[in-house]
């Protein structure tokens, strides 16, 4: 048969909410069968736990595009699917993806029911509020339970991005200036657990935790969650990988005593070790975390195993336009995106101060102009993390520069730039960039601008050796030829 690629998450969303089974719609590849195997093992642990009358929670990892998303909805949609009183459901504290996925799921139910002639169905208004019970706001689901001491309706709960929950500190500053509530003393992590703890016979928690993802202030990690176990709750069962060790997962946090603590019980089922994006961009990650970390031994080789992924480099935002243009065919997307902190890009056109509206930025034709096919509006990390796009032009800033084999990180404050010291933001910089450059599913352009001397804020220097570097890692320039290169 012909070979047929994992869908984006916004197509498997609404394959999945509409009956379909992740086996169904994903790839039959080694990639696949560890999907199918982790959602096998989760499933596993939820019967065990509804028989037992037990509380359980499990900690799912995977490199970036292995489908920890596909899986947990995969999870939420087959739980609500089988016995409707168990009411799973999938958060997140990422609001474009909440957005953009619920937006989706409402516009294909809406299609779906004009297709069958289903008057009553045809509402945008009834589909939303449906596709609100099946994915939420963590943040809302939070708001709501701190109105009551009732336990929530909810058996199953999906964590997307656990590890970006707010620490204490955090939590409390958002509590006493959002919410007037002064004496707040718990993290998000051990208040959300204690939600779910409300329950007197069982529940199952699934974190899904991505590696080097944290880009924002006062985000727990992955500690913050054990910690809670140990502190709190060590009667529930836990259940992870041995890959939930890595520092990639454990931001450099050595966690391994707190999972002694709360005994916890290791399977490889939890890992997911292969990227789904696409068939193309299977090793992308691998790369671009050598890319970012200097890894000089495993680049080049990286590089060889990604022939069929193009990688270009340009100089110029109209060439990396029309290359966008020139690939993205039919139905597929395309897009440009920067760094948050790339301020000063603005006078090329790109103004990240100006935010696009995921919803419209995703969902519509290349002919509006809202949509990301027209490369009109910018998306940063913010907007696209946990989502894609087939084919993505990413602008690289003066945030990031390359200082023999370090990065010079800085922000851009009131009229001139200032370096970044502090180590915590120091990450969330280098994050934000493994974020962008992980996002397409298909190829992608990066754009290095050539700067201006007599801009102080945008000297060529700030640029040039970051250029030189991505080309000493032999990727190709599209500025040696007269015209964008096609790949097909």
């Amino acid at each position: 048969s012909i070979y047929k690629p994992t869908p984006t998450i916004v197509e498997a969303a609404q394959a999945l909410y509409c009956g379909h089974q992740v086996e169904e719609i994903s790839r039959s590849d080694a990639g696949a069968i560890n999907l199918s195997h982790t959602n096998q093992t989760i499933s596993d642990v939820i019967k065990s736990s509804k028989h037992r009358g037990e509380k359980s929670i499990c900690f799912m990892t995977g490199v970036p595009g292995a489908g920890k998303t596909l899986a947990g909805l995969n999870i939420v949609s087959h739980r609500t699917n089988t016995d409707e009183k168990e009411h799973a459901v999938f958060l997140s504290g990422n609001g474009p993806l909440v957005d953009v996925l619920r937006e989706a799921l409402a516009i294909d139910e809406v299609a779906r029911a004009k297709e069958n002639e289903d008057i009553e169905n045809i509402s945008m208004g009834n589909a939303r509020r449906k596709a609100w019970s099946f994915i939420q706001n963590i943040h809302h689901f939070r708001d709501d339970n701190l109105k009551t001491d009732l336990a929530p309706v909810e058996k199953v709960v999906v964590f997307d991005e656990a590890q970006r929950a707010w620490d204490k500190k955090q939590t409390a500053k958002f509590m006493k200036e959002k919410r007037g509530i002064d004496d707040f003393d718990m993290s998000e992590p051990e208040f959300l657990l204690s939600v779910m703890d409300r329950h007197e016979d069982w529940c199952t928690v699934v974190c899904l935790i991505g590696g080097g993802q944290e880009i924002n202030v006062g985000e727990a990690g992955l500690g913050g969650w054990v910690e809670a176990l140990r502190d709190h709750y060590a009667d529930w069962n836990v259940y992870c990988s041995e890959n939930l060790l890595e520092p990639e997962y454990t931001a450099g946090e050595d966690i391994n005593d707190l999972l002694g603590s709360v005994n916890a019980k290791k399977t490889s089922n939890l890992h997911l070790s292969v990227s789904l994006r696409s068939f193309r961009a299977e090793n992308l990650s691998d790369f671009i975390n050598a890319l970012l970390c200097f890894d000089y031994e495993n680049i080049h080789k990286l590089k060889l195993l990604m022939q069929d992924y193009p990688i270009y480099l340009t100089r110029s935002l109209s060439t990396a336009r029309e290359w966008l243009r020139a690939n993205a065919r039919g139905s597929e997307r395309a897009g440009l995106v920067a760094s948050a902190n790339a301020r000063r890009l603005k006078p090329l056109g790109i103004n990240v101060k100006e935010r696009a509206d995921p919803k419209n930025w995703f969902l519509k034709n290349k002919d509006d102009i809202r949509s990301s096919s027209f490369l009109e509006d910018v998306a940063t990390e913010f907007d696209i993390q946990g989502l894609e796009l087939d084919w993505i032009g990413v602008c690289w800033g003066a945030d990031l520069r390359y200082d023999e084999n370090t990065w010079s990180m800085n922000k851009f404050s009131g009229s001139k730039w200032q370096k970044v010291n502090a180590e915590e933001r120091r990450r969330y910089l280098l994050n934000a960039y493994r974020v962008l450059l992980t996002r397409a599913r298909q190829g992608m352009v990066i754009f290095v601008p050539k700067g201006d001397e007599s801009d102080h804020t945008r000297r060529p220097e700030f640029y040039d050796t970051s250029y030189e570097y991505l080309r000493s890692l032999d990727i190709p320039t599209l500025d040696e030829d007269s015209k964008p290169r096609n790949i097909y």
